[in-house]
């Protein structure tokens, strides 16, 4: 059996860019999805379109396409590929966002584990601006 590595990393350990050039040009295609939990009253406030800034599920969306557009500018090492599609969908469920979204990615931990997981992100702490510092519990 094969030992399986990080693509991106050379045998001393070091980072470096894989070199592509030799591959087929072809449709790359990935989905994701997480959830954003909230309290009652943020579900009724997105429900009711009554958050104090603005359409907040609409920036979501934006927020996501813009971010799909610069992954190459935010994901260390990732190559610059031509984007032709992205759907982020937004939905409001009890107790939080259900956030899903479709786009041309390359992983750079797939070749060691395709099911790897981004889990437990949350704010944990704010400071400054109208409402103040904040701390999570």
């Amino acid at each position: 059996m094969t030992e399986r590595r990080l693509t991106h990393v050379r045998a001393d350990g070091s980072a470096h860019m894989v070199d592509v050039s030799g591959k087929d040009v072809t449709a790359r295609e990935a989905s994701a999805r997480g959830r954003v939990l909230l309290s009652a009253e943020a579900v009724a406030a997105l429900r009711a379109g009554n958050i104090p800034k603005g359409d907040a599920l609409a920036v979501a969306r934006v927020a996501g396409i813009q971010a799909v557009k610069r992954t190459p500018d935010l994901i260390p090492l990732a190559h610059p590929i031509a984007v032709h599609g992205v759907e982020v969908e937004v939905a409001v469920a009890d107790d939080g966002v259900d956030i899903a979204a479709t786009l041309t990615v390359i992983d750079m931990v797939k070749a060691v584990d395709r099911h790897a997981r981004i889990t437990d992100v949350r704010v944990t702490a704010k400071s400054g601006g109208r409402s103040g510092d904040w701390t999570e519990p």
